[in-house]
This record gives structure tokens, C-alpha cells and sequence, in this order.
């Protein structure tokens, strides 16, 4: 069945499962608790994290507000063995792969150049340059071809890759030249476009004038859209993608279809352009609410379960906000570390003029 102009949908706005052909629910009723629990969580950290910035302890903070469904549906059918590439605003993809949530913080508070090491969470996070990560995700996914760890039948070996962005990047070149290579070459990449309407102040419909999903047949790539506020719907339609991509059956164009509730990042003020009845509309499209009057109806989520989440929310809230004043300082030199794999004489002079800078301000 081709999707990339109907959107896939297998929970509803009101909470009532629905059917589809091609995606059928495998999660437990534990598994969806355990995405509630997730989404509850990510939004407590992710509303944590907006109040320290705006308390002057983060210099930035990009909020996923909305967003929630699309990035843990998507993050929890993601394997061990899988590598996944984000933009500066998959906290909840981040959260999935066992991030730390005060490792997070460290970036946008100016401590660390990045939060985690990428290699031990196989997840390589915050990139700032819109759509670059597109190339890095789909040559990474051609080097698991190449070491031949992609389409044997072993499920432990085979690796995908997921490359994360917006609807933005999709106007961007070097997303449109990672479809090509990952189109020419096969490579195990899924490439996961969260459209959440706007690119900054730029609404998407002035960027395409056909679903962004749709783009996907001019590269000979499936393309699929599915509802980004359904979590159930996300995680199927992810699942499928990355077992064809891990079998050797190439990459493959998901168009999460989202709102982003919150501000493009906390310098900017999005009652400036969005409409009052458009953000209203998509409020009642509450991923978590959904989700939690379908679990609610079958009677797996009671309210004692309730408030041992909202409890553990905010105890994570509180754990965030301590240990983001404790983050020490990096000494000014670290920023020369790791520029270049080698010994480079331009990096080694600019250290000494700052280490003779350093000398001079501690003799002041």
C-alpha cells in the first residue's frame, strides 16, 4: 500500500485505535506504558530545561514540545546495534538511547562541545548545521554495507542508521544529495523527517507544494507519511523501515506529521507567526493525552500508575535543576582538543596565545 500521500494513523486524536493493512500493532500493553511513561518524562525534561534557560543557567534550549510520539515511537524501534544522527532537538531520541538528561544540558550550557560520547549510546546528537547530519547518517550507513555488516540474516549484526530532522532541511541541499547516495548505494538509512510545520518562521506549505513524503519516488525511495502525533503509528511504520533497511532493501523517506507546540528555540517568539487556532487544534492532538485515554479505556493505566510517573517526573525535574549548577566550568584550552587528528601548527600557536593570555589574567 503506498503512503506517501496517506498518513498512516493506528491511535486517533480521540484515543480509539484504528486500523491499517500494512502497519499492525505489535506492543504489549507494558510497552505502551513504558512510551507513556517515556513521552511523560521527555516533556517534564524538556519543560525543565526551557525554565533553567529562561533562568539564565542554559544559554539556548530548543524545545520539542509536541513532538513527543514521533521521536520515542521512532527511537524505541531503533536496535542496539543501529546508529542514530539528530538535529539539536531529538532530547526524546537522545532519552531513548540512554542519555543522561544533565548530559544534555552540558551543551546548551556552554560546558562541553557535545554531551555524550556518540559511540557508547550509538547516537551522535545536537547538530546545529541544518541537514549536514543527513550525509554524515548515510555515509555511515554505507560503511556498515562496506564492513559488511548489513543484509546477512544475522539479526545482532545487521545494522541501519536513522538520520533525524525537519521540515526545514528538507529544502536544504545536503539532505536532497544524502538521497542520492543512499539511493545510489543502498545504504540502510532511514531518514526521519519530524514536520512540524514550520521551518523557524517558514511555513512548510510555502516550502513544498506536494506532502514531503512524496519527494521520496523522484530518488527511487519509499516514501511514507505517518500521523507524528500517534506513537503506536510511529513505532510500526519505523519498525518496518529499519528491518527493510537492515535486510539489505535500501533507505527509506518517513514524514512524521507533528506540530511544534513550543518556540523554534527559546530566543524566539512564535506568537509572532503562528495562528492562535491552528496551535489550538493541534493542543486536542496531544500526543500523551491520546495515548493516555486508550490506555486508560483498556484499563492499563490507572491513576495510582498515574502519580508514580508524574511522581518520578518530577523528581527528574529536580535532579536536573541541581546538577545543571554543578557542571563545572571547562578550562579554555579544551576547546583546541580534538580539532585535528594530528598535531597541527596553526591549532598549537593559538593555544599558546591563549595560554599566554590565561598567564597574564591570573597574574592581574
Amino acid at each position: 500500500m503506498d503512503h506517501s500521500d496517506s498518513v498512516v494513523q493506528l491511535l486517533d486524536s480521540n484515543g480509539s485505535f484504528a486500523n491499517d493493512s500494512q502497519y499492525i500493532s505489535t506492543l504489549s500493553d507494558s510497552e505502551l506504558i513504558n512510551f507513556y511513561r517515556d513521552m511523560v518524562l521527555v516533556r517534564a525534561l524538556d519543560e525543565q530545561a526551557t525554565a533553567l534557560q529562561r533562568q539564565g543557567e542554559l544559554g539556548l534550549w530548543a524545545p520539542l514540545l509536541g513532538q513527543e510520539a514521533a521521536q520515542i515511537g521512532s527511537a524505541r524501534a531503533i536496535q542496539k546495534q543501529d546508529f542514530a544522527f539528530s538535529t539539536y532537538r531529538e532530547h526524546g531520541v537522545a532519552w531513548c538511547r540512554g542519555v543522561d538528561p544533565v548530559d544534555m544540558l552540558s551543551f546548551w550550557r556552554g560546558t562541553k562541545h557535545q554531551g555524550w560520547d556518540a559511540n557508547q549510546y550509538r547516537s551522535y546528537g545536537y547538530q546545529i548545521i541544518i541537514g549536514a547530519h543527513a550525509l554524515h547518517a548515510t555515509g555511515y550507513a554505507m560503511g556498515a554495507c562496506l564492513a559488511g555488516n548489513n543484509g546477512t540474516g544475522d539479526a545482532e549484526k545487521d545494522q541501519a542508521v536513522m538520520a533525524y530532522f525537519g521540515d526545514g532541511a528538507m529544502s536544504e541541499g545536503d539532505v536532497n544529495e544524502a538521497f542520492v547516495f543512499a539511493a545510489s548505494y543502498q545504504a540502510p538509512v532511514v531518514f526521519f523527517c519530524q514536520n512540524n510545520q514550520w521551518a523557524i518562521s517558514e511555513p512548510t506549505r510555502r516550502q513544498s507544494r506536494v506532502p514531503l513524503a512524496r519527494r521520496a519516488a523522484g530518488f527511487g525511495i519509499p516514501g511514507i507519511r505517518v500521523d507524528g502525533n500517534d506513537v503506536i503509528a510511529c513505532y510500526e511504520v519505523t519498525r518496518q523501515a529499519l528491518d527493510r533497511a537492515r535486510s539489505g532493501q535500501g533507505p527509506t523517506l518517513i514524514e512524521a506529521i507533528t506540530y511544534r507546540m513550543g518556540a523554534h528555540t527559546t530566543s524566539d517568539d512564535p506568537t509572532k507567526y503562528q495562528i492562535f487556532s491552528d496551535v489550538e487544534l493541534w493542543r486536542e492532538r496531544d500526543p500523551i493525552e491520546r495515548l493516555k485515554v486508550y490506555l486508560r479505556a483498556k484499563g492499563s493505566l490507572n491513576r495510582e500508575l498515574e502519580s508514580e510517573i508524574s511522581d518520578e517526573a518530577a523528581i527528574l525535574s529536580e535532579r536536573m535543576r541541581d546538577e545543571c549548577r554543578k557542571l563545572p566550568d571547562p578550562n579554555p584550552l579544551s576547546m583546541f582538543d580534538h580539532v585535528y587528528s594530528q598535531t597541527d601548527s596553526n591549532i598549537n600557536e593559538q593555544r599558546r596565545e591563549v595560554e599566554t593570555i590565561l598567564s597574564r589574567s591570573q597574574d592581574n
